[in-house]
């Protein structure tokens, strides 16, 4: 059940993983344009649509999740995030890849389908082990790159329809991998039905998602926007997965994107035992009660103390004269900007992303100039808002600190950084 907010968007009102309607909103935050949507020159001064993000609970099953959502073909279709950027993420993949080759040996020439399988980087590893590849992603010019780069890469949204066509086309999967997009999915229960059905008897299914509990613990204000419809935690995605024909075998924690879950799930009465590390995180969320609403409200609190810090520093900024600037034209940056109350401060953002330099933020309309502006154009402060990569933009930019420049950090607290705490 859903009803409509206007064009493009509607609100749910049921759980994505239990259908239950008994739903709590928990944080409540303030509403964002999407964060993919940069503006040209032409369209400055025209007004944008601000979407919710507030973060609402099942008090069935403990789901965290947006209820507001955004048509995913308004969501997607100007999607400019590319994982082969990322070397970071690069190396992780191919970890991942590898490690799974090791650990399950699918035979030679068996399928790997990858969902929300972006430029491919995931695949690449399969295929240069001799496996057939095969990727899903509805970002239509990025599964076109991909495919070009040699890495077949469906343009849709992965469904139960289009998982019957790849079968019958190519044949059950031996390993089918979702990284990233269980946290991007509204339709949970659809993605999972598709997944039974092209997944191969004795195949393997790994997913990695944000973890619930790192959220709240580090405070990662980042990572709420608009793609990511799940906060994801142990306890309901097991019995999630129990609805739909499957089990949760095994669940790693790792530091990717601050804190996440790395789940590994067969067919039920599949051929591997489940691991103790499945009931030592659901331990865990017990002793945390990561499924009520107190440990989510506990977030809240702590965004509230970052928004009034925030607000602290630009008064003092206002009161100083300070030029102001933004580095990294991120997914997150609306997030930062709209909760913290930074648009009106920021007078650049600096990005080298060839789809955002001399275009305009979403929102605010803050010009995107490339990164050699900062050392030009030497603002009193730069607010890292590609916060992920904090530690790397600061080690990249030391020049900018030793000139008199001061970064700003906003996870998990807001913090100024001069060149003196670099010593």
């Amino acid at each position: 059940m859903s009803h409509p907010l206007r064009a493009g968007v509607h609100h749910r009102e049921t759980c994505r993983l239990c259908d239950s309607s008994n739903t709590e909103k928990v944080v409540e935050l303030e509403p964002i344009p999407l964060a993919e949507k940069y503006v040209s020159e032409d369209q400055v001064g025209q007004a944008t649509d601000v979407f919710p993000i507030d973060l609402y609970q099942c008090l069935d099953c403990g789901h965290v999740q947006l209820l507001d959502v955004i048509d995913p073909e308004v969501l997607w279709k100007d999607y400019t995030y590319h994982s082969g950027q990322t070397q970071g993420i690069v190396e992780h993949f191919r970890e991942v890849a590898t490690t799974i080759l090791e650990r399950h040996q699918p035979a030679a020439n068996s399928l790997v389908v990858d969902i929300g399988s972006n430029d491919g980087t995931l695949l690449r590893p399969f295929k240069e082990a001799g496996l057939r590849v095969l990727g899903v992603d509805p970002a239509e010019a990025i599964a076109k790159a991909a495919t070009r780069s040699g890495i077949e890469t469906i343009p849709k949204l992965f469904s139960p329809d289009l998982a019957q066509e790849i079968r019958e086309q190519h044949g059950p999967a031996s390993v089918i991998t979702a990284f990233n997009v269980f946290a991007h999915t509204d339709d949970m229960a659809a993605m999972a039905e598709g997944i039974r059905s092209l997944l191969a008897p004795d195949g393997i299914f790994y997913f990695e998602a944000q973890y619930l509990l790192d959220i709240i613990d580090k405070t990662l204000l980042g990572t709420i926007f608009h793609e990511h419809m799940c906060h994801h935690s142990v306890k309901p995605m097991q019995k999630f997965l129990a609805r739909h024909g499957m089990e949760l075998v095994g669940v790693e924690r790792n530091t990717i994107q601050s804190g996440s879950i790395l789940g590994a799930v067969q067919l039920r009465g599949g051929p591997l035992t489940v691991q103790t590390s499945v009931q030592d995180l659901l331990g865990l969320e017990e002793e945390r009660k990561l499924d009520r609403p107190e440990a989510v409200r506990a977030l809240g609190a702590k965004l509230d103390a970052m928004s009034y810090d925030a607000g602290r520093l630009v008064a003092e900024w206002k009161e100083q004269g300070a030029t102001v600037a933004a580095y990294g034209a991120a997914r997150s940056g609306p997030t930062f900007i709209n909760q913290l109350g930074l648009g009106k401060v920021i007078e650049f953002v600096v990005d080298d992303h060839p789809q955002k330099i001399h275009r305009y933020t979403p929102g605010h309309q803050i010009k995107v100039l490339p990164t050699s502006e900062l050392l030009k154009r030497m603002p009193n402060f730069t607010i890292i808002l590609a916060w992920i990569h904090a530690k790397k933009i600061i080690a990249k930019n030391r020049e900018y600190l030793e000139k008199g420049g001061k970064f700003v950090v906003c996870c998990p607290e807001v913090r100024v950084v001069s060149l003196a705490d670099l010593d």
